[in-house]
Order: C-alpha cells, then structure tokens, then sequence
C-alpha cells in the first residue's frame, strides 16, 4: 500500500494550475479497515481518530478490574492474623510453601472463575442498555474461538494479579511463633493495604473529575452562539423536480400559514459542503493560499435563519447587482484585513465581487473549534448547485399541523419522492453525540470505580473494628462516647482519601488539559473541579465508614470485654 501510495502521491499536484500547486496537494491511500478507528488527519498524516475512545476505556477498564483485585488483596492480608495459625499447622504437619502459595492461589482463581461467569451473564443482561447508550450494535461472539482464548488469558492474569501478594505474604509465617502465640503482624504489615487504598480512591477520585469536566465542556460548547434560529428549522432536501416549482411551492407554504419562510442552500445548517480557492483583494499576500467555505444560497437565506447582520445589508432581489456579491462572516472580514469591508472588491477566479454585508459567524461546523472565514453568495432559486431547503415553521401553528401541510404540497409537486426532513436543532445536537457518549461511559465507570472501592473500604472498616472491639470496650468503659470512637476509626480512612486527592489531582489535571488541548472552543480548568471531588469522595468514605463505626461504637462493651 506504501508502494502504491508513493506512486500516485503527485497525481493531483501534476494536473493543477501553477497557482493551485503552492496547496501541496498529495493523494494516498487509506485502508477501509482503518476507516472508522483512524480518520483523522492533519496535514495528510494520521493523528488517530475514535480509536482514542477504545484505549480510553479499555484503560479505563483495566482500573476498574485493577481496584477489584485491590480489594482481594487488601481483605486477605488484612485477615493474615486469623489465617496465620492454619499455615502453622500446614507447615508443621509438613506442607511445602510452594504447596501453600498454591493453596492461596486457587482460593484467588476460584473467585475470579466465579466473578467471570457471573460477569458473563451481567453482561448479556446489560449489553442491550450498553448498545443504546453507545449507539452501537454490539453482541457477542460465542463462537469465536479468540474470544475464549482472550477471556481465559484474562481470567489467568486476573488471577495472578490478585493472588500473588496474598500468596507470598501468608506462605511466609513462621509456624513456631505462629503457634506459640507470639506472632504479630508487625508494625508495618498495614503500610501495603494503605498504599493501596489510596491507589484505589486516586483513581476514582481522577475519574470523578473527568465526569465533572467532560459535563463542563459539553455544557459550554452547547451554549456556545450560533447566531441564528436554530428553533422552528427544517432542513429537507431539495428534490430537481421541486427547484421548477420553487416559487410556486413558497407562495403556498406561506399562505397556508405552514412557514413563515423558505430558502434554498447547497450546504444543510449544520455542515459545509463546499470551499473554494482562488480568492484575491486588495493587500493579500501573494504567496497565501486560501481556502474559504464559499456557500450559495437563495435570496431569502438570511431571512429565514434569522441570521444577525453587523454592517452592510442582506441579499435583496431588488438589487440585479447581488449575484455579483459576497455576504460574508466576522472571521472573514478580519481575515480579510478590512477595517471597512462593506463595499470592497473580493475577486473570485478574477471576477469583481462586491461585499455587501457582514454577518455575526454563524456556527455550521463542529461547536468544539473556531469558526472558519465564510462566504455567501447568491444563486437563482432553481439553481443545480442548490441541494437543501431550508424552512422556518410557523411558530403560531403547531409543528404536527405545519408539517402535515408541508407534506401535502410537497406531494403534489413531487408525488415520486418521500417527504423526508429533519430538524436543525436535532442536527446541531447530533454534533454533541461522540462527546455525550464518553460523557455518560465515564460517569458510569466512575459509579463502578466508586462503588468496587467502598465495598473494599466497608470490607477495611468492618475488619478494623473487629480487630480494635477490646479497644472500643475499654474507652467506652472509660467513658468514650460515640463521637469520639467513631473518629477514631475514621480519621485513619480520611487520612488516606486525602492523601489519594492530592496524588489524584495533579494527575487528573494534566490527562484533562491535554484532552482539552484537542479542543480550540474549551472550558479553562477551575480549582472548584477539584474542591468539588475531593469534598464528594470524602462524603462517600464518611458514609461508607461510618455504618461500621458507629456499629462498633454502639456495641455492649460488656460483651467485647468478657470473653474472646
């Protein structure tokens, strides 16, 4: 494909005029199988494409499934008291270490054998949700054998991963002071557990900021201006046989009371389908090459996408001179140079066009980036170049009725053709559709991350309080109220979320703004995100703690003191 690609790379550029070359045209091959995972591009060069979102939430994934196997690893070692005299009876009734790291190890493929089947059928009950949430079809390949193989090697892994701390570090006792009693876990037995308590709730923490800021920036793109109606709009599009028609079919629409006005575009409101080059005025640099969208419209365009005129005038069809001229927008009027643009000559392929007017930039195109240099120009109603109507419904007749009239004319002018529209509204919104869908996955996962680490902090905080019961018994007996027992068993829990708040932030702060770096239209990072995270993960370990410290607290001292 490289090879083919360096033979027809000049193809273009070889067939162009002289002044088209400086545009550097290059062509190339693309494989369809990398179509949908890989389109983007910049400067002819691949800078990847929707396959970001597969890595981000396999990554994202393997977190979630990393915290799980946290969880295992914490509840084991943190029973390794209670565990320590059955690995100092195997050990002394001649049980090999190898033997007792095995034993352990089949406890840990035992669970994760379970957790996969259950998560077998969770996932054929789930997936139908999870498909319209993504919008995707997706079902799976029970008979593809890679897909066994994958799911097993995963199971393996998993496995391994959770088992191996707990395995090495019960296999290691000593069975003579296990048994004689003097066996204490050490001082420093609970350092691992911490670290990983504070990993776990960093990446929750870090994933609860992405939702926040995912939310924030499709919320500021969505209340981004766009500079004309987008309510009461339908696109249709515009049938040849309709374009003989067209004055005819205005003129009933409006008296029907149906639409207040119609036009005709070669572009839909929320694209552009064309840009042209060859563009010259006064003070442009001779060596720039341009490339504006160049959009043809009918005369009543303006009017009915309400569209917001700062200097000059519309299109009229009083003026003969129109077709002669350009419409264009705020970023084309300072691009142009022009302090006074209305009444300069814009030449296009040599011929004089007069700018009539400037407009507030209208928003066609992704609501994420800047909003490019645009042209408008006239073209005759009927024109071939013409593919989209545009109408504005009347907002005094409800939509179900304006469409229903629509309808009957469009059917007696072109009875062959379907009547099929669309609203511009419905279109802008489809725009937020990638970003919703990474907006909502991510809250999903932070509730799943979130969850699977309180239920590994509630696991903590039960065993904590069982370990402590003689403690809590003797200060209850001395005079400890509850408040006062229940910050002892929390603060520790605290301490440790703090911790994984500060670690998160910083980490959380640089993986976002890069993710926003892709956007030019982008929120700025506010300290609040962070305040706002931090203050939700410690409402979620006070809750998830306290249940099982103010258990604790609550208990008959009389019942931990009397007897084991």
């Amino acid at each position: 494909m490289d090879a083919v690609s360096a033979k027809i790379k000049n193809t273009k550029l070889d067939n162009v005029k002289d002044d088209d070359k400086r545009y550097q045209w290059a062509v190339f091959l693309h494989p369809m199988s990398k179509w949908h995972l890989y389109n983007d591009f910049k400067n002819g060069i691949n800078t990847g494409g929707n396959i970001q979102y597969v890595k981000l939430f396999g990554i994202i994934g393997i977190f979630v499934l990393l915290l799980a196997c946290i969880n295992f690893m914490n509840l084991s070692t943190a029973r390794s008291e209670k565990q320590a005299k059955e690995v100092g009876i195997r050990k002394t009734v001649g049980s090999l270490r190898s033997q007792l790291i095995g034993r352990f190890f089949a406890d840990s493929y035992l669970i994760v054998l379970m957790a996969f089947m259950l998560s077998m059928i969770l996932v054929v009950l789930i997936l139908p949700v999870f498909n319209e949430v993504a919008g995707k079809k997706i079902g799976i390949p029970w008979q593809n054998p890679f897909f066994w193989l994958f799911s097993l090697a995963f199971v393996f892994i998993t496995g391994l991963l959770a088992g191996s701390y707990p395995a090495l570090y019960l296999s290691s006792f000593n069975p003579v002071k296990v048994l004689k009693g003097t066996f204490r876990a050490g001082r420093f037995t609970s350092v691992p557990r911490r670290v990983l308590v504070v990993l776990q709730f960093t990446v929750s923490v870090i994933l609860i900021i992405g939702t926040i800021i995912v939310y924030q920036q499709i919320q500021h793109a969505k209340d981004r201006p766009v500079n004309y109606t987008k309510k009461g709009l339908i696109n249709v599009w515009f049938q040849n046989e309709l374009k003989q028609h067209f004055d005819a079919v205005r003129d009933e629409l409006k008296s029907s009371g149906a639409i207040e006005e119609m036009a005709a575009t070669l572009s839909p409101l929320t694209g552009v389908w064309n840009s042209n080059g060859d563009f010259d005025w006064e003070g442009k640099d001779p060596n720039l090459a341009v490339d504006f969208p160049n959009s043809p419209v009918s005369y009543e365009f303006g009017k009915t996408v309400q569209w917001k005129i700062r200097e000059g005038r519309d299109f009229s069809r009083a003026f003969g001179t129109d077709s002669l001229a350009f419409v264009i927008n705020g970023s084309a009027a300072k691009f142009l140079g022009f302090k006074e643009p209305v009444g300069k000559i814009l030449r296009w392929e040599g011929r004089p066009y007069i700018i009539i007017g400037v407009v507030e930039d209208i928003l066609q195109e992704s609501p994420f980036f800047p909003v490019r240099p645009a042209l408008y120009h006239v073209k005759p109603d009927n024109d071939q170049n013409l593919y989209n109507l545009v109408l504005q419904l009347n907002p005094g007749q409800s939509t179900s009725q304006a469409i229903s009239s629509i309808e009957k004319v469009w059917k007696k002018y072109v009875p062959a053709n379907p009547f099929h529209y669309s609203f511009v509204d419905e279109d802008f919104g489809n725009k937020f559709n990638d970003v919703e869908r990474i907006g909502k996955l991510s809250s999903y996962f932070a509730i799943l991350a979130i969850f699977i680490s309180c239920l590994g902090l509630f696991g903590m905080a039960s065993f904590v309080a069982e370990q402590r019961t003689k403690e809590i018994g003797i200060r209850k007996v001395l005079g400890a109220s509850v408040a006062n027992l229940w910050q002892l068993l929390s603060k520790e829990f605290v301490l440790l979320v703090l911790l994984s708040c500060i670690i998160a932030v910083p980490l959380a702060w640089y993986y976002l703004n890069n993710w926003l770096a892709d956007y030019d239209y982008r929120i700025t990072i506010n300290w609040t995100v962070f305040a706002l995270a931090a203050v939700i993960a410690l409402i979620i370990t006070l809750a998830t703690v306290s249940f099982q410290a103010i258990k604790a607290a609550m208990a008959n001292p009389v019942a931990a003191l009397r007897s084991e």
